[in-house]
């Protein structure tokens, strides 16, 4: 599959399995959705915007249209409402009985200086981006774990490691959901249940650029050095494609290499400068 070529099927074995995407409705959860629907499987797909989650459903459908849009059910609701997660597995569990696969994708945070940010940006961040992951393992697990089967993957972030002084919010929350996928990991191993995290660097998505916009106006300059700098500092040169981050997604969730858990893939064109 070469970069950025959406739609290949790869034959990871997945027809049939049920799975759970959020953030589905734009970015790295859509590519994720797409390729696991042209796998075969059934997607519950999450979102909060209703109208943005059609518009994404119909783009699956549409290039698909030998597939039965059955296999898609969306779901619209905020990752940041406790209830949302509680919904999102009834609606898995209602549809297809189990649940197999849960890719946690729904989360933003704000970039800016740190002395400009009030206190809500940094909680906002938490209560979706962290909690909300917390929040859907704690719902989906149990039923894996009765299934003795199921495979869960955290879309964290480069930031969790390498840190950006206007982007403490967002590398906090990646920092701690890093140590959530390696601890629980081990719970979850008992019972053949896997969980890995795959951290994006800079992706070629209509969050990223948002992201330089704020990261431009923290830093004082204009959007066009921001993206010099950003572009600069990825020395494959290229920003990531959602797609790739869906392939490392698919194959984390099939059984291709089944000794891997409690990871974090790093995908990001070599822009990490250490461990």
């Amino acid at each position: 599959m070469t970069r950025g070529e959406a739609g290949v099927r790869m034959d990871l074995g997945l027809g049939g399995k049920i799975a759970i995407v959020t953030g589905a409705s734009a970015g790295i959860g859509l590519a994720c959705s797409k390729a696991l629907y042209k796998e075969g499987a059934s997607v519950i797909m999450v979102a909060r915007d209703s109208g943005r989650l059609q518009k994404a459903v119909d783009s699956i459908v549409g290039n698909y249209t030998a597939e039965s849009p059955s296999r898609i059910v969306m779901v619209a609701g905020d990752m940041g409402d406790p209830a949302t997660s509680r919904t999102v597995v009834s609606t898995a569990l209602d549809h297809y009985g189990r649940i197999d696969i849960v890719i946690n994708n729904a989360g933003s945070a704000k970039a800016g200086a740190f002395f400009e940010l009030s206190e809500d940006v940094f909680t906002e961040a938490w209560n979706l981006k962290l909690l909300g992951y917390i929040r859907l393992v704690k719902e989906a697990a149990p039923y894996m774990i009765n299934q003795k089967d199921g495979r869960i993957v955290n879309i964290v972030g480069g930031a969790g490691r390498t840190p950006s002084p206007t982007f403490l919010a967002g590398s906090t929350a990646n920092a701690a959901l890093l140590n959530f996928t390696r601890g629980i990991s081990k719970e979850l191993a008992k019972s053949n249940v896997r969980i890995n995290a795959i951290s994006p660097g800079s992706t070629a998505t209509e969050r990223s650029e948002t992201l330089t916009r704020q990261h431009a106006q923290a830093n004082g300059i204009g959007y066009d050095d921001q993206k010099a700098l950003m572009n600069k500092s990825i020395p494959l040169g290229h920003l990531v494609d959602p797609d790739e981050i869906a392939s490392m997604a698919l194959l984390l969730v099939s059984d291709r290499v089944p000794s891997i858990t409690g990871t974090e893939i790093v995908i990001d064109g070599g822009q990490q400068p250490g461990v």
